[in-house]
């Protein structure tokens, strides 16, 4: 009767930690949105029958004594099954991060590009204008776009419509970094976002920051035709007197 009861639990066990590692959302105190827990699981679930890589996707409100992100994800990837790749959101914090284990699974995708703060080239540039110090940081600014995740939750959103942004960011990059797995692995996924959403997305940032573009021009082709105006008008004054 003990070894029945025994054998029960255990079984218990194996099927509880069964369900747990096939939830690819893998903790979520942020959207809680059944369609994208159920979208996340589909790609989950189809790029580990074909890869065997898992990826899992954290979002959580905040940390708890003072702990880093990175430390976060360690403490996760302990309870994990490798390969793994988790996909974490801080929402307070405003961070997000990747990490893997093994480390080689970096060669899978390009965490840089994911995690990027400009979705396209023009965002880069104005970047690299507004924050660039020196040529160095510039170059390498300009050469840093192609983001999936950043650069919608930078984007203001209120009420329902945060939790919509968050909905979308991180959905957009686990979908990325699943794609990339798999094309590195030379298979598809059937499940993923696909390469037709991703060019309509960047066809509207590609409008959103021309018109940024544009207003900057603008502004500096102001500032300058007034400078110039007013250095006209002082050496007129200075002629005159």
């Amino acid at each position: 009767m003990i070894i029945t009861r025994g054998l029960t639990a255990l079984i218990f066990t194996l099927i509880f930690s069964s369900t747990l590692f096939a939830e690819y959302l893998y903790k979520d105190d942020v959207v809680q949105n059944p369609d994208l827990d159920q979208q996340i699981n589909v790609i989950g679930k189809e790029l580990f029958e074909k890869t065997g890589i898992s990826l899992y996707l954290v979002m959580v409100r905040d940390l708890e004594n003072n702990q880093s992100i990175t430390d976060f994800e360690i403490d996760l990837m302990d309870q994990m099954q490798e390969p793994a790749v988790v996909l974490t959101l801080v929402e307070l914090k405003k961070q997000v991060d990747i990490l893997t284990r093994p480390t080689s699974l970096y060669n899978d995708f390009d965490k840089n590009r994911i995690l990027s703060p400009n979705a396209t080239f023009i965002g880069a540039v104005i970047s690299s204008i507004m924050f660039g110090r020196s040529f160095d940081d510039i170059v390498e600014i300009m050469s840093s776009y192609g983001g999936t995740i950043l650069p919608i939750l930078a984007e203001r959103a209120k009420g329902k419509d945060i939790i919509s942004k968050y909905s979308v960011a991180m959905f957009n990059g686990y979908s990325d970094i699943a794609e990339e797995i798999a094309e590195s692995k030379g298979v598809e996924l059937s499940s993923a976002a696909g390469s037709g959403s991703k060019n309509f997305i960047h066809v509207l940032r590609f409008v959103f920051y021309g018109i940024i573009l544009f207003a900057v021009f603008k502004y500096l082709r102001g500032k300058y035709l007034r400078r110039k105006f007013l250095k006209k008008s002082s050496n007129e004054k200075e002629t005159d007197g």
